[in-house]
């Protein structure tokens, strides 16, 4: 198992991009008010893209890599991956 960079999907139709070991549990959380404090109010999430990385350090540059993408473009490529 190892590291993913992730975006979800909120209620209100922002997005949230985040690092985890296990995605499954992180969504949990998330959807259960306790993954995040942005997250807490906009519940339900939605997964809309992942992918995964080989280490922490690679998970985080490629979130950051993400956070500094515009709306358009992090939309962009979550239509990339059709298989969520």
């Amino acid at each position: 198992m190892g590291w993913h960079t992730y975006i979800i999907k909120c209620n209100d139709d922002s997005l949230y991009t985040g690092i985890t070991i296990n995605l499954e549990k992180r969504l949990a959380a998330h959807n259960a008010g306790k993954g995040a404090k942005y997250t807490a109010s906009r519940r339900p999430v939605q997964l809309v893209y992942c992918e995964e990385v080989a280490n922490r350090s690679e998970a985080s540059k490629r979130e950051n890599t993400i956070k500094k993408l515009n709306r358009n473009d992090k939309l962009a490529l979550c239509a990339k991956q059709d298989h969520l």
